[in-house]
């Protein structure tokens, strides 16, 4: 027989030893170090996800150097990436817990790369702002109400609906009235509807300010900017209605 086979038969049976050969003390270890594991997976937390804070905004300049000559597609996807940002794997992040100033910064990059783009101002005014939280509401209403005079002409849908949002949902009249008037006063085109301008003469009337109310349905009536026959009946009639409820009231108060 030679060496060779010498040397296999010597493996194989080496590999075919008992565990009866294993020294006492080697078992033991083996055992406890068996138990210390299952323990150890036992007594342990299950894992837990963890949230990862919404980063800062890189630079415009890092951004537009980044976007490969195609900035629109860049702001589309930082977009998506920004929304689904509270959704992370294995936990869901309420808009409560977000840093509302890293919120804007991030769509106002956004808007940098894509200034005709509607989306990051529909979020801000109609998600973002439906958080059950004053300060984030007025904060990314007043980041909205700044952002729109950047382009009155496309912005103004979700200014007006910033308007809607503190009348009904913060009970804030004035700041309701701050939202409407810069939209009748500076969105205009023939796609901003009659209503547009309209609801500072609303909210006017809803505070009691009769004849704030009343000059401004003047105003309107007298500016031009009311084309359309069935606007200037309303505002007439809306006119008439506002001197007579000042007459009937100054004649109570009398």
């Amino acid at each position: 027989m030679d060496l060779k086979a010498v040397s296999g038969l010597w493996n194989r049976r080496n590999r075919a030893r008992s565990v009866k050969f294993v020294p006492a003390p080697v078992l033991v270890l083996l055992a406890a170090g068996l138990v210390a594991q299952i323990v150890w997976h036992g007594v342990r937390p299950p894992p837990t996800a963890r949230a990862i804070d919404l980063p800062s905004p890189p630079s415009a300049d890092a951004l537009a150097m980044s976007s490969l000559g195609d900035p629109v597609a860049t702001a589309k996807l930082l977009m998506l990436w920004l929304q689904a940002h509270d959704n992370q794997p294995g936990v869901s992040i309420p808009f409560a817990s977000l840093d509302y100033a890293t919120v804007a910064g991030w769509l106002t990059r956004i808007l940098e790369l894509d200034p005709r783009g509607q989306y990051p101002l529909l979020a801000a005014s109609r998600i973002y702002a439906s958080v059950n939280d004053e300060a984030r509401q007025r904060y990314i209403l007043d980041f909205v109400y700044r952002k729109f005079f950047e382009d009155p002409g496309q912005r103004w849908p979700w200014l007006a609906h910033a308007a809607i949002v503190a009348k009904h949902r913060l009970a804030d009249l004035p700041l309701a009235l701050k939202y409407a008037r810069a939209v009748s006063e500076h969105a205009r085109g023939p796609g901003v509807p009659d209503w547009a301008r309209d609801m500072p003469l609303v909210i006017l009337e809803e505070m009691g300010e009769l004849e704030a109310a009343r000059v401004m349905a003047g105003y309107l009536l007298s500016s031009g900017r009311v084309k359309a026959e069935h606007e200037k009946r309303y505002l007439m009639q809306k006119l008439e209605e506002l001197e007579t409820r000042a007459r009937d009231e100054g004649g109570a108060v009398q």
